[in-house]
Formats: C-alpha cells, sequence, structure tokens
C-alpha cells in the first residue's frame, strides 16, 4: 500500500526544536526489554542481520564495513537502518555493493553535486549563508529535497518489496513519541523520514503520522532483526568526540552534539539489556554532523574497524 507522502506542517521551526529538544532525551526504543529471541532453526549457512547506526557524516563509515561483506562473499538476510543508516541500507539492499555506493559518495562529495555542497561549508560543517534553500517554514532548516532526489537516481527499486535484501527503516513519531518501522510501501519517504534530523530537515507525515530522525529513539536498531537472523552485526558509527581547545561550541556544534551525547546514551541503555554478535564502532573522530566533503578522512579512519569486522565475521563463520 502507498503511503501518503507530504512534508508539511503547522509547527514553527522554533516550536518544533524547542519542542523536539526538550523531548528528545526520553525517547526510547519501544519494548526495550523485550527484544525477540534469536531463531532457533540452524541452517548450514548462518543468517547474518545487519544493523547500520546513525551519526551523520560519520556513517559513511558503513560503507567499508560493506566492502567487507563483499570482499568475504557474505549477503545480509535482513539490514535495519536508521538516519545514515538508513540511507546506506538502501543503497545496498537495492543491489549496489559496498565499492558503487563509495563511488556514489565521491559523486556527490565532490564537485558534481552542488546541492550536497551547501550542506557542508563552514567550520561546523553547515553555513547558513551559503544555503540555496531554506526550509524554516516547514520546521526545518535546509530543504533536503535536492539530496533525495540524487539518491532516488541511484535507488532504482520505488518499493520496499522490490529490494533485494529485506529492509527495516526507523523513525520517530513526533506525537505519539515512539518509534515507527517502515517496511512496506515507498522507499524513499521512509528514507527521508529517517533522515530528518529535528531542526535541520522538515519533519515528513507518512499515513498521517509526523515523522522525524529514527536516531531520536533508535540509533542502533540491531534489535529490530534480532529474531530474524542467527549472527547479530551491529555498527555504531557515533563517532568520537573531539575537544578542540580554546574553542566553545557554536549554535550547530551545540545542537548536533547534544542530539549525539542522546543517541549513545540510547544505545549504552540497550546494550544492557540486548547484546549484538559482533559490535563494531569505527573510531571516527573530528567530523562534524554534515562534513560529506571528508569521505576520504572518514574511510580512513574507519579502516581498523572494517578490518575488526572481517577477522570476527571470519572467526564466527569459517572457523567456527
Amino acid at each position: 500500500m502507498a503511503h501518503k507522502y507530504q512534508t508539511k506542517s503547522n509547527i514553527s521551526r522554533r516550536n518544533f526544536l524547542s519542542s523536539t529538544l526538550i523531548t528528545a532525551g526520553i525517547l526510547c526504543t519501544t519494548g526495550l526489554m523485550n527484544a525477540g529471541k534469536a531463531s532457533g532453526n540452524q541452517e548450514d549457512y548462518p543468517r547474518i542481520g545487519l544493523a547500520l547506526g546513525s551519526g551523520g557524516a560519520t556513517g559513511l563509515s558503513h560503507i567499508p564495513m560493506l566492502e567487507v561483506f563483499d570482499e568475504l562473499g557474505l549477503k545480509p538476510s535482513i539490514i535495519a537502518g536508521s538516519s545514515i543508516g538508513a540511507i546506506i541500507g538502501a543503497l545496498y539492499c537495492s543491489g549496489l555493493s559496498g565499492k558503487e555506493i563509495r563511488n556514489i559518495v565521491n559523486e556527490f562529495s565532490g564537485s558534481g553535486m552542488d546541492v550536497f555542497k551547501t550542506l557542508i561549508s563552514g567550520d561546523s560543517g553547515l553555513k547558513i549563508a551559503d544555503m540555496l534553500r531554506l526550509d524554516i517554514d516547514e520546521g526545518g532548516l535546509v530543504d533536503s529535497q535536492g539530496f533525495l532526489n540524487f539518491l532516488k537516481h541511484n535507488i532504482k527499486q520505488a518499493d520496499f518489496e522490490e529490494l533485494s535484501i529485506p529492509l527495516k527503516v526507523v523513525a520517530a513519531d513526533y506525537w505519539k513519541r515512539e518509534e515507527v518501522i517502515l517496511e512496506s510501501g515507498k522507499i524513499m519517504p521512509a528514507v527521508k523520514a529517517s533522515m530528518a534530523v529535528p531542526g535541520l530537515f522538515a519533519p515528513v507525515t507518512i499515513d498521517e503520522r509526523l515523522l522525524v530522525d529514527g536516531g531520536t529513539v533508535n540509533p542502533l536498531p540491531y534489535d529490530l532483526i534480532k529474531k530474524d537472523c542467527d549472527i547479530l552485526v551491529a555498527i555504531d558509527v557515533s563517532g568520537v568526540a573531539s575537544k578542540e581547545q580554546g574553542k566553545d561550541p557554536d549554535f550547530t556544534d551545540s545542537l548536533f552534539n547534544t542530539f549525539e551525547i542522546m543517541q549513545q546514551a540510547i544505545t549504552s541503555q540497550k546494550m544492557k539489556y540486548i547484546m549484538p554478535d559482533i559490535y563494531i564502532k569505527p573510531d571516527v573522530a573530528g567530523i562534524r554532523l554534515l562534513h560529506f566533503n571528508r569521505s576520504e578522512l572518514i574511510f580512513e579512519q574507519a579502516a581498523p574497524a572494517a578490518q575488526d569486522l572481517k577477522n570476527k565475521l571470519k572467526e564466527l563463520i569459517y572457523e567456527s
């Protein structure tokens, strides 16, 4: 069934941002302690579930991890993604390889993607004076449609049902303050909702629900696929905070770093009750939310984590 899709709302940007920051800290995944148990029906070849976490530009470190799967000839049976993890997950589930996704990133982080370049200038990763399109009236600061059009061009499938790998996309219901799992119907509206960072991108309405960034409720959604796999892999791309001496955070740094603090708190709490079989957190530092133009630095910093993932997958699958 196709979703009813729109981005308009009656929320002013100031009210939306204020309300989101006040309530975001209490958002958490519904049924956190009651995640399903892994299936007991073991097959000769284990089913791998892959969770791709949220984290802005640091989420590009998902790509070297996908390249590890390709190198080992492994294909996840199911993927769950939140925010940037939903974007990368949609590309991979559509049939693109990790290397092909890396090439796409190189394209939109280079001179050929003028729409995206407006999101990555300035020390904080955001320079308002350089924005081509603002979206303040819709509850956000930046219009994401240019990027979404670029993404749609690379995802050939329109619906979840057409993907080569099942995908669960995480968003948050703004009014009900609860997790929403999108796994059927149109892909692009779901991805747009999952990446709707509060205060930056406008919320998205799907089936009469006003949705915002999935990272506000479940930044690393491995619990959603635990029952669907034999080996559960979680990639945490929240990055590592780096303090700059003699410099106080500006408005955008304060906003986005506070958002990251909330996400890490949610994941830490969940891991007290549910642990993935393989947990990987690339040691990526010095990258702000919208620094997609620093992809090569991100890939370089993520390389040791990719090797760690490769070793752990080989140990679990080929050496056990």
